[in-house]
């Protein structure tokens, strides 16, 4: 990673884009992405799209979603407390002690997660965060103050945590999930810009919105595009980390190489030919399989368009949905390889059918 990669991965990941509120972090992915594309092009709800080869028929999608999960002002007490509900798979269970940004129209307010002492609270039978207690306080005693700070019900709130490396290998920090993907797909044109690659097809690089909460970005702006081929990077989870039944959800491990996933979703032939590339490239990989659903971008292109041959890398990352999400550096960067070698062997016009 070099210096320009690095400062454009902090400045993207520090910057709040929570789910519905995606513009700010979309204008720094753009900025960063013109260079390396023809031309781009945005819809409604603010996915961002950066096209290589605009006029080429046969188009293949790279995407990533840009949201984070966040919080919502749900109610202010008459004495300023204020309670929340999710945007997205918020986990109300490590909220308490957290600083929170709440986003409103006179900037930035901060405020905190409070939570009782511990010497206070009844040992027997200790109460437990849930969405019903949690409170955030903003230094405020009455809900006209509250008010008076442009706070209302409806304002959205993210963690105030930055990005920082443990042992010079792991990246950690909140919204990794899952803009590190726009990272990842925002470096694939870049190596291909600077390399002066021709691609034989139009290329569309695609970050879209509200993926945490159902896929909506993803199924808006692929009825738009109407791809070929999409390839979808995410983050699964590290399966290795304390606390996981690898019965259950499998092994995958931060460190061991992407994740490529078997599933109804993901097709059987783009997913043969990413691992052919894999192998060819020596690029480390690791193996999922999903039940019915991904629960990815994934789907919402598969199924769209009659149908579009998708397939799903994934990231491994430890600490899903908290503020301390961890990632290893070499899967970042082998991701970023193997996404360009795919590209760089793929032919125009590829027929993935499985019956011809």
């Amino acid at each position: 990673m070099d210096k320009k990669s690095a400062h454009f991965l902090k400045k993207y990941l520090n910057n709040a884009s929570p789910t519905g509120f995606e513009r700010s972090g979309q204008e720094i992915w753009l900025e960063y992405l013109k260079p390396y594309v023809n031309e781009y092009m945005t819809d409604t709800y603010g996915t961002v799209v950066g096209i290589i080869n605009p006029k080429a028929e046969y188009k293949v999608v790279i995407e990533a979603h840009a949201d984070e999960i966040s919080w919502f002002v749900n109610y202010i007490t008459d004495d300023g407390y204020i309670y929340v509900r999710r945007n997205g798979g918020s986990d109300h269970q490590i909220a308490p002690s957290k600083r929170v940004d709440i986003h409103t129209a006179k900037g930035i307010k901060k405020g905190i997660f409070g939570w009782p002492a511990i010497h206070v609270r009844n040992h027997n039978s200790e109460e437990k965060p849930t969405l019903k207690n949690i409170f955030v306080d903003v230094g405020c005693t009455s809900r006209e103050e509250v008010e008076e700070l442009g706070i209302h019900v409806g304002c959205v709130m993210t963690f105030d945590d930055e990005l920082i490396t443990l042992n010079d290998q792991y990246l950690t920090g909140r919204a990794l999930d899952n803009r590190i993907g726009g990272y990842m797909i925002a470096e694939v044109a870049r190596r291909i810009s600077e390399n002066k690659e021709k691609l034989p097809f139009g290329l569309y690089v695609v970050n879209a919105v509200q993926e945490e909460v159902g896929l909506r970005g993803a199924q808006m702006i692929a009825e738009r595009i109407k791809p070929d081929v999409a390839i979808v990077t995410d983050v699964c989870h590290d399966t290795t980390s304390p606390m996981y039944d690898k019965k259950e959800s499998g092994y995958q491990k931060a460190g061991e190489g992407p994740v490529l996933t078997y599933g109804p979703a993901v097709h059987n032939n783009l997913l043969n030919m990413l691992i052919e590339v894999a192998d060819s490239t020596k690029v480390p990989f690791q193996r999922a399989a999903a039940s019915r659903a991904t629960g990815t971008d994934t789907d919402a292109f598969a199924y769209s368009n009659r149908g579009v041959a998708s397939a799903l890398i994934s990231l491994p990352l430890k600490y899903m949905h908290t503020t301390v999400e961890t990632v290893h550096k070499s899967d970042v960067e082998n991701i970023i390889k193997l996404m360009h070698a795919f590209l760089i062997q793929l032919k125009s016009g590829y027929d993935f059918r499985y019956i011809k």
